[in-house]
């Protein structure tokens, strides 16, 4: 004799916490737009419009090497090396902070806190401000860019690096402690081979991340090829701005690719 079972599907209950979030999003969406203003396009967006699109897809290549005065090399040249030194004058302010800022080095949590805090305050500084107080303080040029990137870069690596601390495997270090060695030869055996490899891909991507800076400071008089291109864009000189962008997007993808590879070799 065949039986019918009978089963009671319990009815999925409405998730209201979802609809919640999504109405949230949605008003948070509508009070963003409603601040941007609106005030139509002008009556020459066409024509300027065309001639940048004009200007950008034919480049001056005579821009790119100048026997007599600044080009597109030497704009780039120097933006690689205020992005270089960025990167590592960062690299050895930041190591302390990390250290001091990892819970599992620094001891107490108010020790460790008082760190993060530290590299909070300096990654709340956007590196534009603090190129303009460089800029002010030793004057126009690529030192007021190092000094910027190499400060402002402090905070996101000293996080990073912190992170990676908190993250190692505690084995090596428990190991060395019951053995008897002092806090210098733990550091040395146990923490350093653990962090090392990625210390330099955080580092690697930093430069990275530097280097896109080191193209826009040069906006504002912290040298670069950004100097070259703000008096392109003034003068309205489409074609020159066309040959430095192109210049600025070969580069980077170069080094993004370089990088890459590296990072990829050492995590």
């Amino acid at each position: 004799m065949n039986k019918s079972w009978n089963v009671i599907v319990p009815k999925p209950k409405p998730n209201r916490s979802r609809w919640l979030i999504y109405l949230a999003l949605a008003a948070v969406y509508c009070w963003a737009f409603s601040g941007i203003p609106l005030t139509g396009l002008k009556e020459t967006a066409v024509q300027i419009t065309k001639a940048i699109v004009t200007g950008i897809l034919s480049p001056d290549w005579d821009f790119v090497y100048l026997p007599e005065g600044e080009d597109l090399l030497r704009g780039l040249l120097e933006t690689l090396a205020i992005s270089i030194l960025g990167t590592f004058i960062s690299t050895l302010l930041c190591l302390p902070l990390a250290f001091w800022a990892a819970v599992n080095m620094s001891g107490p949590w108010t020790v460790s806190g008082s760190g993060k805090m530290v590299l909070s305050f300096i990654r709340a500084v956007p590196e534009m401000v603090l190129a303009l107080m460089f800029i002010k303080a030793v004057g126009p040029g690529s030192f007021a860019g190092v000094l910027a990137l190499g400060l402002h870069s402090v905070g996101m690596l000293g996080k990073l690096f912190a992170d990676e601390v908190e993250n190692m495997d505690k084995g090596p270090v428990e190991a060395l402690l019951s053995s008897g060695a002092n806090r210098l030869q733990i550091l040395w055996f146990a923490v350093i081979p653990q962090v090392l490899p990625g210390f330099l891909s955080y580092t690697l991507y930093r430069f990275e991340i530097n280097m896109r800076s080191a193209a826009i400071l040069g906006v504002i008089g912290a040298g670069g090829i950004g100097t070259p291109l703000i008096f392109a864009l003034s003068t309205r000189n489409w074609d020159r701005v066309g040959i430095i962008l192109l210049g600025i997007v070969i580069l980077i993808t170069v080094i993004d690719i370089i990088s890459s590879a590296i990072r990829k070799r050492l995590v």
